[in-house]
């Protein structure tokens, strides 16, 4: 068809842009192209995606912290490196194919001539150049881009890189809402797939330390499961049960205390049915630890897809916080990732 002749796109009625606050960089958020289908239009939220104020203005006014850009010569990776460094969050470091990093700058007009590029080709040498960087360069956070999950965080773990420091990593997501700045913590829903007694404890002191960082004094984490009684037919909830015991023998600044549904962790009303209200978590959670990986994965994505909350990611543990987006982010979920990290360094 002769290029005269095409009809014009024309963008369903769900769609949205979304503009990242500080900077020019705005996103037609993908998710709400599903809006078209109107089987899909009774559950998935229509609303935009908001940046929480709260915790950007923590973020902020800080030195930027020198941030690893592993894969930076995708359009996506640039606008999300191009918007924290305009929002003063980071100091980039651009790693990737230099003539399509700098070509991809030039079109969106960002002078990168002040910035380091590292030339790493194809999933192996972005990886590669990574674990060099990360561990010659005094950076403080890495930002995966165009690279597989797999082969940047093979990369971290190895011994040259010098992230490891003897505790294990975890992820934790920071979910906001619309209209609201209050967060809810959910970990682990990225990393650890079936976490066992030991791998738990490690998620509770990584948490506790993150929790901190954004500002909760004294976070109220409640382990999930499916009931808020140990059965033995419920082997969750025996875990949550023995991890709850092993945090009390703990000198946490934190109440924390399962097993809960999830009902009872969030909701007032239901802890107050279930006979709950003398429990400082029951009810008013500000975080959550799920039993397993599809937990927290299915609950983030509820959120993000039905609620238009706003999922900042970080992996914490290691020497420098590790920011895992995906392709399918919006660019106000990855600004928002990345202010998180900044946090997570005094995690």
């Amino acid at each position: 068809m002769p290029a005269q002749d095409k009809p014009s796109r024309r963008r369903p009625s769900g769609w949205r842009e979304v503009r990242a606050p500080g900077t020019d960089v705005t996103h037609e958020t993908d998710y709400c192209a599903d809006l078209c289908n109107p089987e899909a239009r009774a559950v998935l939220s229509s609303s935009p995606i908001e940046v929480p104020a709260a915790l950007m203005s923590r973020a902020t006014g800080r030195a930027p912290a020198r941030t690893l850009i592993a894969g930076a010569d995708t359009a996506v990776a640039l606008e999300s490196a191009k918007a924290a460094t305009e929002a003063g969050l980071i100091d980039p470091v651009l790693i990737g194919d230099p003539g399509k990093i700098r070509q991809g700058a030039v079109a969106m007009g960002w002078d990168i001539s002040p910035f380091d590029v590292i030339e790493g080709i194809g999933d192996a040498g972005i990886a590669d150049a990574a674990a060099v960087a990360v561990a010659d360069l005094a950076v403080q956070i890495v930002m995966k881009g165009h690279v597989h999950t797999d082969a940047l965080m093979a990369a971290m773990l190895r011994t040259e890189a010098g992230v490891r420091i003897g505790r294990r990593l975890s992820h934790v997501f920071h979910m906001t809402v619309p209209g609201s700045d209050r967060p809810l913590l959910i970990s682990d829903g990225a990393l650890n797939v079936a976490p066992n007694d030991k791998t738990l404890q490690a998620i509770v002191e990584n948490l506790v330390g993150l929790s901190h960082a954004i500002g909760l004094e004294r976070p109220r984490i409640a382990v999930l499961s499916a009931t808020e009684e140990r059965v033995e037919t419920m082997p969750s909830s025996l875990q949550a049960g023995a991890l709850v015991d092993w945090a009390r023998t703990q000198d946490f600044t934190a109440d924390i205390e399962g097993p809960f549904a999830f009902d009872n962790a969030v909701s007032p009303n239901a802890a107050e049915i279930k006979g709950l209200t003398g429990n400082p978590v029951a009810g008013q959670a500000d975080a959550v630890i799920v039993p397993t990986i599809e937990v927290g994965n299915a609950l983030f994505k509820m959120m993000v897809y039905f609620m238009s909350a706003c999922a900042a990611g970080v992996v914490i543990g290691g020497r420098v916080p590790i920011v895992i987006t995906s392709r399918a982010d919006p660019p106000v979920a990855r600004l928002a990732s990345t202010a998180l990290a900044t946090l997570a360094m005094d995690a």
